[in-house]
């Protein structure tokens, strides 16, 4: 057998009209070509060939279908000698599995696990008690069974057991449940846990429509909001758009794709009537996302939120695109409007309207440059060019690269040959795990940073630097400290400030991006963590000891909360309030940490 990936490839690649042509006399009729139709053969232009669609079709046989199917019908062969045909002449080499010899995909055990687990989450969600409050949020924004149960909505209860006894009377073990990161190794060693509880779960599947994993969005307060299932042999964040099995023919056969920035908003979009949508599992696209897309068309919209985020997504997402040489344009809404709340207003003839006035996304930029005045002083000016060249460098695209360069120089004044070699002789610095430059910043910031942390020596601070360390220079990592650390647990106000910036910026942001909404002083104790750069860091360690030294510093800030608390007890409540305290003791010694300790560096081991 062939693969369905390697059919998916050959069919994305393939020329249909060129291969078609080969046995068939055809011109172009407007977007399609025209023929003579060789099934019933025909005299007149009857036989249609869509490049866009990727399709054929007789007006008087009826006779229709793909590239594949037109050979076997043609020249009478098989299947998979079609497949093999159409790989040849486009260029990709086509190999068949034995599957008695090779056997089974290896990723069949995970996509069986989640498909199950997604069918226990809608039970859970529709049929039982710990499902009213996912419910009730779902009514809340409109989403109806029907529509739910179309895009496999579930819910995610609360309670550690359920999920891994439920799953285990059907004979899937927790090696498997966690293969697929659907349980999680406890604290300390204790019993497994659902790394998925009290969520909204959406299941993710591939461009084949197997479940690989899910997203699951938190009902209350709490951070993260969404949380993705890991990375696994079935799963993979970075390459996979949501809604992709349900749009890939309609970006086809409509010739562009609309990018927005969550699961909602798909759900609300499709459910409307525009269904050539996707979303990223993040908030920008990445390059094997950008490239999935530029397979189906070269024509996207990008509809993110309109606020710092959004737009540091939609101008990260539209350099990838471009680097594609897609033709990148910007759908903007209403203030305080996203996709999912405008189309539920408006309709989808609404939102089609405002996909009719989208921009080219380097135009959108000069807009909100220009609306700052950032063209209006020389200082600003040099910023305001600073934004713009990224995305000029990143167009492959030589006919827009030259508008773009034009349109630069027309709006900043700056001659045509000074930005040709600006653009040439720099890059575009990411975060990467080395010791990437930050920003230089003003001595007065330096000295008044040093002036307000003189006397700042919070306990575990040291602790909070290293976790940004690991962070910045593993931004893989930052998913995982994220899970087991809300912002609330960094009380050094800047690393604080440091932590949040980089949940927002997101893995695949530069240094611009990262410091873009920062002050002075807070790029000035980032560039101090990035100068200590990577040597002597071992990372999984500095991370486990600085969330353990964290740890340790609630536990005593608890104990010392209980000290003054007791006290003023009496009774049960006293009594229980002493119990509390003894197991603080008892979790601080068994870590080894019978009094807060002065975190110490990890180094390599």
């Amino acid at each position: 057998m062939i693969p369905d990936e390697v059919v998916e490839q050959v069919r994305d690649a393939a020329d249909i009209v060129q291969i078609i042509g080969d046995y068939v006399n055809l011109k172009r009729a407007g977007a399609d070509f025209r023929g003579p139709c060789p099934f019933h053969q025909g005299t007149h232009r009857n036989f249609s060939v869509s490049p866009k669609k990727r399709m054929y079709y007789c007006f008087v046989c009826h006779e229709g279908g793909d590239v594949f199917h037109f050979l076997q019908k043609r020249l009478g062969v098989e299947w998979p000698a079609a497949v093999k045909m159409v790989g040849e002449k486009s260029g990709i080499e086509v190999r068949e599995i034995n599957t008695r010899g090779e056997g089974p995909d290896p990723r069949e055990p995970l996509w069986e696990v989640n498909a199950t687990a997604a069918a226990y989450f809608q039970k859970i969600l529709w049929d039982d008690p710990l499902g009213a409050q996912a419910r009730e949020y779902l009514a809340q924004r409109d989403i109806s069974r029907e529509v739910a149960e179309q895009f496999g909505i579930g819910f995610a209860p609360r309670e550690i057991g359920l999920l891994r006894n439920y799953m285990g009377t059907l004979g899937f073990d927790e090696p498997r449940l966690a293969s697929a990161g659907l349980l999680v190794p406890g604290d300390d060693g204790s019993e497994p846990r659902p790394r998925f509880r009290g969520r909204l779960m959406f299941p993710i599947l591939d461009a084949m429509g197997r479940n690989i994993g899910f997203g699951g969005r938190l009902l209350g307060p709490g951070e993260p909001k969404y949380l993705n299932s890991p990375e696994s042999a079935a799963f993979s964040k970075g390459r996979t758009l949501y809604g992709l099995n349900w749009a890939k023919n309609d970006i086809r056969r409509e010739d562009h794709a609309l990018v927005v920035e969550g699961y909602f908003d798909v759900v609300r979009l499709m459910t409307a009537g525009l269904s050539a949508v996707v979303a990223p599992m993040g908030t920008a696209l990445t390059d094997a996302q950008a490239a999935a897309l530029r397979k189906l068309t070269k024509n996207v919209f990008l509809l993110y939120d309109s606020d710092k985020p959004g737009l540091q997504a939609t101008f990260r997402s539209g350099d990838e695109l471009l680097r594609q040489g897609v033709a990148v344009r910007v759908v903007t809404l209403p203030e305080g409007e996203d996709p999912d709340t405008f189309v539920k207003a408006h309709g989808a003839a609404a939102m089609s309207a405002r996909m009719r006035d989208a921009i080219d996304v380097f135009e959108r930029k000069i807009q909100l440059l220009e609306r700052a005045g950032m063209f209006a002083e020389l200082q600003k000016k040099r910023r305001a060019l600073d934004r713009l060249l990224p995305t000029v460098r990143a167009t492959s695209d030589e006919i827009m690269r030259d508008l773009y360069i034009s349109r630069a120089s027309e709006v900043s004044g700056v001659g045509r040959e000074v930005l040709e070699r600006e653009i040439r002789g720099r890059a575009t610095p990411r975060v990467v795990a080395s010791s990437p430059p930050a920003p230089r910043i003003s001595p007065e910031a330096r000295v008044r940073r040093g002036e307000r942390r003189a006397g700042y020596a919070e306990r575990g601070a040291s602790a909070e630097r290293e976790l940004l360390r690991a962070m910045l220079l593993n931004r893989s990592r930052v998913e995982q400290i994220v899970e087991k650390l809300g912002e609330g647990r960094f009380r050094d106000p800047e690393y604080r400030t440091l932590y949040r910036a980089l949940i927002a910026a997101g893995p695949d942001s530069t240094i611009e991006n990262l410091t873009a909404n920062l002050d002075e002083e807070a790029i000035a104790t980032l560039e101090d963590i990035l100068a200590e750069g990577a040597i002597h860091i071992d990372v999984d360690r500095t991370i486990s000891d600085s969330l353990a030294t964290l740890r340790a510093r609630d536990l005593d800030q608890r104990a010392a909360d209980l000290d003054r608390i007791i006290p003023l007890a009496e009774g049960a409540q006293k009594d229980k309030l002493i119990a509390e305290k003894d197991e603080i003791r008892k979790e601080l010694k068994a870590t080894g940490r019978n009094y807060f300790k002065k975190f110490r560096r990890t180094g390599a081991r």
